[in-house]
């Protein structure tokens, strides 16, 4: 604004001794370059966050979580409590774990600095609101909405979580009739798409869909050669499928195929997750997983984990995988695949389950319950012979059992 109001000054106000239509013409000019300038800087600002959580009911020592800008370098966190300002500070991409300008940034209640600059935030009980202003070389971009939350409120969980990334949760009665429905032969992996039941049938090279509601078989669908794992990204279908290395991406609504993906020989995919943006594959033969972007299928990356990889489950903000034969569960983040931590569990871990607080894994014949935030170990709990499955149903932990035909409840 100063330098629009110099060149009006030099227009209006400044003598012109050279003669006033020439020199009007150069400061016009002049003007008009500047004023240029200046769009083209104000096109750089980043542009606005979107807000994830915390919001409504809350822990007092929630993540804050938001959607990355891109050509955001900065963040500035501004949080009230009941009793006022709470949090105001920048951080970096970096910091906020998402420079690539995609995915999700997040601050932790352990990593935020109060108003007063002390560390470790911990809310008053009540209502609260907080925003994120973005920034870079070009200037300061737009606020945030707001986003009101309760702090002390009845949550399960200290870790934020975004509801558009989690697992599709749908409640029906039970069916207590005992049903049972044909698929392929051998069937092996199961996903639900918010209708319909997909099996993936690994003998048959071919995946099944049923309809929930009555099991109606709706159609098969060739895919990979031995299908193993399956998810859903809120439109499409992805298998896994170890025998050729590839995985398949099936259109929800009719099961047209929409293409297959290619991995390197040796790598056998075996489970798969989404991220509410990427599917995240676990190779039990590379010792790795990959990164696929869920809109084009396009390869964002492999990464490292432990020894014949085989579970995996996404907490929210990252992927944390089972390493079978490394007897230890590895922490990646997803926006960027950066390595968080491998942790120890009993031997052997398969299945992986986040109760929206902690990860369950299945191991031998016990579960072990590690904290999402960092990874220490809460417990391990004996369940029956051979746990390989687990899930969570929205208040209790359910194991299978393998060996001992059984399935644990904890």
């Amino acid at each position: 604004m100063a330098l629009i109001a110099f060149a009006m000054w030099v227009i209006l106000v400044k003598p012109k001794p050279l003669g006033g239509n020439h020199m009007k013409k150069i400061t016009v000019f002049t003007l008009l370059l500047m004023l240029s300038s200046i769009g083209i800087a104000i096109a750089q600002v980043p542009g606005a966050a979107t807000l994830i959580s915390p919001s409504g009911a809350t822990t007092t020592t929630p993540t804050y979580l938001w959607n990355a800008v891109s050509g955001s370098t900065w963040y500035y966190l501004w949080v009230k409590d009941i009793t006022g300002n709470k949090i105001a500070q920048w951080y970096t991409a970096t910091e906020a774990g998402c420079q690539s300008g995609t995915g999700t940034c997040s601050v932790t209640s352990t990593t935020a600095h109060s108003f007063a600059g002390t560390g470790y935030v911990s809310l008053a009980a009540g209502a609260g609101q907080w925003w994120i202003e973005t920034f870079n070389s070009y200037g300061t971009g737009p606020w945030s909405s707001a986003m009101s939350f309760t702090a002390g409120g009845t949550v399960s969980s200290s870790v934020a979580v975004n509801p558009l990334q989690v697992a599709l949760l749908r409640w029906y009665e039970a069916n207590q009739a005992g049903n049972q429905f044909s698929a392929g032969s051998a069937p092996y992996g199961i996903a639900f798409d918010g209708a319909n039941i997909w099996v993936a049938n690994n003998a048959a090279d071919t995946v099944t869909k049923l309809r929930a509601s009555d099991g109606v078989n709706i159609g098969t669908f060739t895919v990979g050669q031995s299908p193993i794992g399956l998810a859903f990204d809120g439109a499409n279908i992805w298998v896994a499928g170890g025998g050729t290395n590839t995985v398949t991406k099936l259109r929800a609504s009719d099961g047209f195929n929409l293409g297959s993906f290619t991995f390197p020989a040796g790598s056998l995919p075996y489970k798969i997750a989404f991220d509410g943006a990427n599917i995240w594959v676990v190779n039990f033969g590379s010792n790795d997983v990959t990164k696929l972007r869920a809109s084009d299928g396009f390869n964002l990356g492999t990464f490292g984990v432990g020894a014949q990889p085989r579970g995996i489950a996404f907490d929210g903000a990252n992927i944390w995988v089972t390493n079978f034969n490394s007897s230890s569960v590895t922490k990646l983040r997803a926006s960027d695949g950066a390595n968080l931590g491998t942790f120890t569990v009993s031997s052997g871990p398969y299945g992986i389950a986040f109760d929206g607080a902690n990860i369950w894994v299945a191991n031998g014949n016990s579960v072990t319950e590690l904290r999402a935030s960092d990874g220490a170990n809460l417990g391990t709990f004996a369940v029956g012979s051979g746990a390989i499955g687990v899930a969570f149903d929205g208040a209790n932990i359910w194991v299978t059992n393998s060996n001992s035909n059984s399935v644990s409840k904890l």
